[in-house]
Parts: structure tokens; C-alpha cells; sequence
């Protein structure tokens, strides 16, 4: 039996390398870059199954095959849910994690309640109809970073369960907490029946 290829909509080499390692080489998963596309498609909406839907509707129109896109981000107890959809950009659009990290917790400062979620919304575009699968990590943010693996907000989340960050951690540790995992769950579940 042939592999399934997907186009993940996506330029971030830790997220490919995440999923990559989640999907265990069930299916073939193909970069924006090994597919020749170069564009950067936008994430304007408000939430993160419409961001989702963009990057997998984007690429589906472009190239008529199947794919998927994710959106994922840090919702914070104390912030009313930010930085959300925005967590990439929280900083301002030229910021970077280290800035992200560094405004999130300075806008936690006197905060007591450190409970945070991270969340993921995969869209896939399979033979032209759209599918959402959803991943959620509950956890706490810590008070600075610590750890150097990962990406992103990984050096000041502590998954529920664990004691040490997700910096702290080798992938296989992290998959076993991870949200991006859990939505991947989900999305190897339908691929294999579908």
C-alpha cells in the first residue's frame, strides 16, 4: 500500500520536525518547500480553526491537493486568553520568541493564577472536503525561562503532569504531553479509515 502525501502548510522546520516524528512515517508529508511554494500565507483571523482553514485552503487552491494547515497558541488564564492566535506575533510582527516570552511575562507580573493551555487546530483539505481535529495541553507558565530544546513558548510552559518545561525536554518526552500530538492523534486516526 502507497504512503498518503500531504502538504503541510507550513516554512516552520520545528513544527515539520514535530510532526514528522508524531506521524511516525505513516504518510509522506511534503514541506511548502519541497512543494516549490514560497509564499507566506497570512494568519488575519480571530481564531485558530479560521487560521488553520486559510493555510490549508491556500495551498489546496494552488496546487489541488491534499493537505493540511495548523494553528496553534498559548492561551493564558490571567491575560483573558492571550496571547491566543497571536502568539507568534505577540511582540509586534518583527518580535521573536525571545521578546514574546519577555512581554508575557512582564504582562504577568502580580499575576498568582499561572495556569495556561496550549492549543492546536489542524485543517485538512482531504479530496476537497475540510476536516478539524483539535489538540489542547494544560499547564502553568513559569516565572522565567529555563531549558534551550524547542521553540516558541516551550522554556516557560510546564505541562500538567510533568515538572520541568517543555524546553527541558527531548521530543519524546514532549510527545507524550504534546497538543500538536494529540491533534495529530486524531488526524491519523481519520487518514488510516478514510
Amino acid at each position: 500500500m502507497t504512503k498518503k502525501t500531504l502538504i503541510f502548510a507550513t516554512n516552520n522546520q520545528h513544527k515539520v520536525a514535530e510532526i514528522k516524528f508524531a506521524l511516525n512515517n505513516q504518510f509522506d508529508i511534503v514541506t511548502l518547500k519541497e512543494a516549490g511554494i514560497t509564499i507566506d500565507i497570512p494568519e488575519p483571523h480571530d481564531t485558530f480553526e479560521a487560521n488553520a482553514s486559510e493555510k490549508s485552503t491556500t495551498i489546496f487552491r494552488l496546487t489541488q491537493k491534499d493537505c493540511f494547515g495548523e494553528d496553534t497558541g498559548l492561551q493564558v488564564e490571567c491575560l483573558n486568553g492571550k496571547p491566543g492566535v497571536k502568539s507568534a506575533r505577540y511582540a509586534g510582527d518583527g518580535g521573536d520568541f525571545k521578546e514574546n516570552i519577555e512581554k508575557l511575562l512582564h504582562n504577568m507580573e502580580g499575576c498568582t493564577n499561572r495556569n495556561a493551555q496550549f492549543k492546536t487546530v489542524i485543517a485538512l483539505l482531504l479530496k476537497g472536503k475540510e476536516y478539524f481535529f483539535e489538540g489542547i495541553c494544560t499547564g502553568t507558565i513559569t516565572k522565567f525561562p529555563i531549558g534551550s530544546n524547542g521553540f516558541g513558548y516551550d522554556s516557560v510552559f510546564v505541562p500538567s503532569g510533568a515538572n520541568i518545561t517543555f524546553a527541558e525536554m527531548s521530543l519524546i518526552e514532549k510527545s507524550a504531553f504534546s497538543h500538536r500530538k494529540k491533534a495529530l492523534v486524531k488526524l491519523i486516526s481519520f487518514l488510516t479509515k478514510n
